[in-house]
């Protein structure tokens, strides 16, 4: 397995609707190992192919509070949305931002799994809006497409760049944010 570069904004494979996997081969099964070193890595919930400079219909999730441990699914499409939420998210892709956007409460994907078995996931929560971000990058779409502005795009403040508290707890040069986004 090796760590792979994530493609960062505005590299144009991003933007490209990837292609459906014909064959399922050692070079599939590498591509699938390596996305999922580099996801953990980076370290994030969701990773797309195309993040990784590959145009193809592959997605690995692994949501540790909703999704059932490692997903990795091959040509997958959604096939029911129900319901609306906001969430914050963030992106491998878009480093050091977040943003709030709707996403559904429900969604049902179906898809292969890395062995080439047709799954169907009926999920929830975070694992929901994962494989919605997931298959947006897929087809070319990303987050911040969803907000009305990008200004409404927010930096993330990390812990290790927050202000000192002062002796009363409260944070001097004033408040900070705490980071909450997710990064697919």
């Amino acid at each position: 397995m090796a760590l792979l570069p994530i493609v960062q904004v505005p590299d144009p494979v991003l933007r490209q609707k990837t292609k459906k996997v014909k064959k399922i081969d050692s070079s599939i099964q590498k591509l699938i190992d390596d996305m999922v070193e580099t996801m953990y890595d980076a370290p994030g919930v969701g990773l797309a192919a195309n993040q990784v400079g590959v145009a193809l219909r592959i997605c690995v999730i692994d949501c540790p509070e909703s999704s059932p441990g490692l997903v990795v699914l091959i040509n997958p499409e959604i096939v029911r949305r129900s319901g609306n939420r906001v969430c914050e998210e963030g992106c491998l892709s878009l480093p050091g931002y977040k943003g709030e956007v709707e996403r559904s409460e429900k969604v049902v994907v179906k898809g292969l799994n890395r062995d080439g078995r047709p799954v169907r996931y009926h999920a929830t929560e975070l694992f929901a809006e994962c494989i919605e971000h997931e298959l947006d990058h897929l087809s070319g779409s990303l987050y911040f497409d969803l907000l009305d502005s990008m200004d409404k795009l927010v930096p993330i403040t990390r812990p290790e760049e927050a202000p000192r508290a002062s002796e009363d707890g409260v944070p001097a040069g004033g408040e900070t944010e705490e980071v909450a986004a997710k990064e697919s």
